[in-house]
């Protein structure tokens, strides 16, 4: 008898603790973490002469995170300038300027532990002085902002990627064209497109000046994203089972061919249907129908780009398809009145339309655009000029 109640005391006491770990869990699970971003800011180029660049950014340490305090311990940037040339002789020196409004700066350039308060934000300034012969060869600088949060959810590394371009063409050369059946094409060339800019802006800058009546304007799905921040490097992206597994069954020239390339897939759509895809797909295969996992996971799986995809430094990165890109083209018309279309090109004469704008004539834009006028190299020419 005894033993029978201390048997089924123990059994109760069992299923209490699991019950009080179990809710411990799902409260930890819950809790929000470390959300604290730090934007990519507002760039400029302050000085630039023949021998001295000064590049300069403002953002700011946003604390998302719900009823926590996050501290920053340590905030550093290093850089990675492109050119046309050579480097050699080219040197740059970094500096962090906290701009907090409760603590001065320090003169030794040193980064003191801050806290974040609960919905608030920090700002700080970065300067690169760059020194050199014959600057101008220099097409971009990619900055690498690492910084560390500390709070409950413990001390996580991150880090902001921002490409600044330094190398701009003159918006008002007449552009190269080509004659194609019913219509003259007019590749654009752009500076290099970042998150920094705005597509509405770049229409404007580079097209309008050369735009007439009539005329339709057609930007590239990648350069669009890129201008919407859609791409993430290989090291933020964590794949899992269904990555890991799924990724060897399709072509190594595929996007979807490496774990990372696929886990940004399953982010984006979920792993269940991720996996609804693989196995539809392959049913369809062996029915004869291939390429059906592409329409059953979504026009994401289509779009994108992994690692050596588009033209440096975004050869680093995994880049998305682009977000809302109907909107956009119905900004552009608003903005310039041209007939505009976010489309994806290849070097295969196939051309994709993800949007345009509604008296765009979609046979008109493939003719035009299948000897893919905008190239898929260093032409650095996203935007191209149609007039029918």
């Amino acid at each position: 008898m005894i033993i029978e109640i201390l048997t089924t005391g123990v059994i109760v006491l069992t299923i209490l603790i699991t019950l009080t770990c179990l809710g411990i869990e799902l409260q930890y699970r819950n809790r929000p973490g470390n959300a604290l971003e730090l934007t990519t800011g507002d760039w400029n180029l302050a000085v630039a002469e023949p021998e001295n660049y000064l590049l300069v950014g403002e953002m700011e340490l946003c604390n998302r995170t719900k009823n926590l305090e996050i501290m920053v311990p340590e905030v550093r940037a290093k850089v990675k300038l492109l050119s046309s040339g050579s480097l050699e002789g080219v040197s740059y020196q970094i500096k962090i300027i906290p701009f907090h409004k409760d603590a001065p700066a320090r003169g030794d350039n040193y980064w003191f532990a801050y806290i974040v308060k609960i919905g608030k934000k920090t700002k700080l300034k970065i300067s690169i002085d760059i020194q050199g012969n014959n600057l101008k060869q220099l097409n971009s600088a990619w900055i690498k902002v690492n910084y560390i949060t500390y709070g409950p959810g413990g001390r996580i590394p991150k880090v902001q990627d921002i490409i600044v371009p330094l190398k701009f063409p003159d918006p008002n050369s007449t552009p190269n064209q080509r004659k194609v059946k019913n219509a003259t094409v007019f590749p654009i060339r752009t500076h290099l497109l970042t998150q920094l800019d705005d597509p509405i802006e770049i229409v404007k800058h580079y097209v309008v000046p050369h735009a007439q009546k009539g005329d339709i304007v057609t930007i590239g799905e990648t350069p669009l994203a890129l201008i919407q921040g859609r791409f993430r490097h290989p090291k933020d992206v964590k794949p899992g089972w269904v990555a890991k597994r799924i990724c060897y069954f399709f072509m190594p020239t595929s996007s979807l061919a490496t774990a990372c390339g696929m886990q940004t897939l399953v982010d984006i759509v979920g792993p269940i249907r991720v996996l609804i895809a693989f196995f539809g797909g392959s049913i369809a295969k062996i029915l004869g129908k291939p390429g059906m996992f592409y329409q059953f996971a979504g026009q994401q799986a289509r779009l994108i780009d992994d690692v050596t995809g588009t033209l440096p430094p975004y050869d680093q990165f995994i880049v998305l398809g682009p977000e809302n890109p109907q909107q956009v083209v119905e900004q552009i018309q608003q903005a310039t009145g041209l007939g505009a279309a976010i489309v994806d090109v290849n070097d295969l004469k196939a051309v994709k339309i993800l949007a345009a704008t509604s008296k765009v004539s979609h046979s008109l834009l493939r003719e035009a655009l299948r000897s893919n006028p905008a190239g898929n190299a260093d032409e650095q020419t996203p935007v191209v000029l149609i007039r029918p």
